[in-house]
């Protein structure tokens, strides 16, 4: 059997039907000679019975009234539609006549699809979608990042769409707080590119929202083709608004989206993108409540510190007046005893001033003879008169020097007993002022510390007197 294969795999001539073949050999037979009649084709029809396998693989059957025909499009020519297929899409397909061995099927190896009548369609998407991407439009780097706090949400759409209904009962539910505000404009037909331009324009100028929606409920390739508009792609790419794109479903893709700062699956997901739920927004506002009470509590708490550190700081006015009076007390007790110590202790200074003073100049004296004695001994006299001419002027000069010394010393000392005669009590009592001693020889500053009939010793400047207490009169009685 095996030479009978070979033998007919390497035969070109035509069967003639005398020889017995196994199944398999017919299978092969037949899906050469299908490849070979009809090579590549084009095939339109309606997809029915549409699976796509965990492998990637899809399996359909492409019908039309009376004919139907199976096909299968493996996974790296499937990766390459820009659409989902669905049941019921009318399809262009690219594909090769085969036959399936294992059971004999005839079938289609499609390896393009595109929507019937959606060729130009489809062409022109990929052409614009590759020239803006190469400009850069698409490049994450200049997408703006959606505002953290959104107030506002503007929504594009038609007034009639069910998408927009969706979108509007997200919000609802969510975040009842934002201000919605729609800007309507047809989202298919002919008209659509330019309204839709219109509507961002209109939301760009006014600038009255804080996030901008797109959004379209899903539909064909063609149905969506107003958000494939250049014009419109290169608008959106200039916005100042951040723009979310929430057009078909989750398997549809427009140049809107790839040119939006975001993409959303589907009109809903777009809302729930721009709105947080309310429940965590309350309790992301009891965790900044929490937050916020305990910054102003440690603030109230440093604040308090503070004052307390002041308060201490703080003196009243009385407690300081207080202060002053016991200072000024103390310095009125100094100043009563100052005489007292300080006139002992500058008489001593005098006495010791006078005595240096005194040494002094009998030290110079003894010295400027010792001096004089030893220039008369070593000096030969030629002759007695010049010998005492000499002496005399050395006389001259020692006692011009001792008048010179006295005179100095005099005067350092008047100096002397000028500042103390400006600083000696005697000074004071000089000008009418007495100091007043008890009988125990107590200096009495106040007229409480005397007792009538008690003997007091008044000094004055050149003596004292002894006196009785008579009567004391006080600047503080009445009357």
């Amino acid at each position: 059997m095996k030479q009978q294969e070979s033998a007919f795999t390497a035969s070109s001539q035509p069967f003639t039907g005398e020889q017995a073949l196994t199944v398999g050999q017919l299978n092969r037979m037949a899906g050469r000679l299908l490849q070979d009649t009809f090579g590549t084709v084009r095939v339109v029809g309606e997809l029915s019975n549409f699976t796509r396998a965990a492998s990637g693989h899809w399996y359909f059957t492409l019908k039309e009234t009376g004919a139907a025909v199976r096909a299968v499009m493996f996974r790296m020519s499937a990766q390459r539609v820009g659409f989902v297929p669905r049941e019921g899409d009318r399809v262009e397909v690219v594909a090769r006549v085969t036959l399936y061995e294992a059971r004999g099927d005839f079938q289609l190896g499609v390896e393009r699809m595109q929507l019937a009548g959606a060729g130009n369609v489809w062409q022109r998407f990929a052409r614009l979608k590759t020239l803006l991407a190469a400009e850069g439009l698409f490049d994450p780097g200049r997408k703006q990042l959606l505002p953290p706090y959104i107030h506002t949400v503007g929504v594009i759409s038609s007034l009639k769409a069910a998408a927009l209904q969706d979108v509007l009962t997200t919000l609802r539910r969510r975040a009842p707080q934002l201000r919605v505000i729609i800007y309507p404009a047809s989202v298919q037909g002919q008209q659509a590119p330019a309204e839709l331009l219109a509507a961002v324009e209109a939301a760009e100028a006014r600038l009255e929202c804080d996030v901008l929606l797109l959004v379209r409920g899903g539909g064909s390739f063609e149905d969506l083709d107003a958000f494939n508009d250049e014009t419109l792609a290169r608008r959106l790419a200039r916005c100042t608004l951040p723009v979310v794109s929430g057009v078909g479903h989750e398997s549809d893709f427009t140049i809107c989206d790839f040119v939006a700062d975001v993409r959303a699956p589907t009109p809903t997901a777009a809302a729930e993108l721009v709105s947080t739920d309310r429940r965590e927004s309350l309790q992301r506002l009891r965790h900044q409540r929490v937050r916020l009470q305990q910054v102003m509590q440690r603030q109230l708490e440093r604040l308090e510190q503070r004052l307390d550190m002041a308060e201490r700081l703080l003196r009243s006015p009385a407690r300081q007046l207080q202060a002053h009076g016991q200072r000024l007390e103390q310095l009125a007790e100094r100043l009563q005893r100052w005489p007292l110590q300080e006139l002992p202790r500058q008489e001593m200074r005098v006495e010791r001033l006078a005595e240096r003073l005194q040494r002094a100049m009998t030290s110079r004296l003894v010295e400027s003879q010792g001096r004089w004695q030893r220039a008369a001994d070593t000096l030969r006299p030629p002759s007695t008169a010049a010998a005492g001419f000499r002496l005399a002027q050395a006389e001259q000069r020692l006692a011009h020097a001792a008048r010179g010394c006295w005179q100095r010393a005099a005067a350092r000392l008047e100096m002397a007993e000028n500042s103390l005669a400006l600083i000696s009590p005697l000074a004071v009592l000089g000008r009418g002022y007495a100091l007043v001693r008890d009988a125990d020889g107590h200096l009495l500053t106040t007229v409480d510390e005397a007792r009538p009939g008690g003997q007091v010793e008044v000094r004055l400047q050149d003596g004292s007197l002894q006196a009785t207490v008579d009567m004391i009169i006080s600047n503080h009685s009445s009357g």
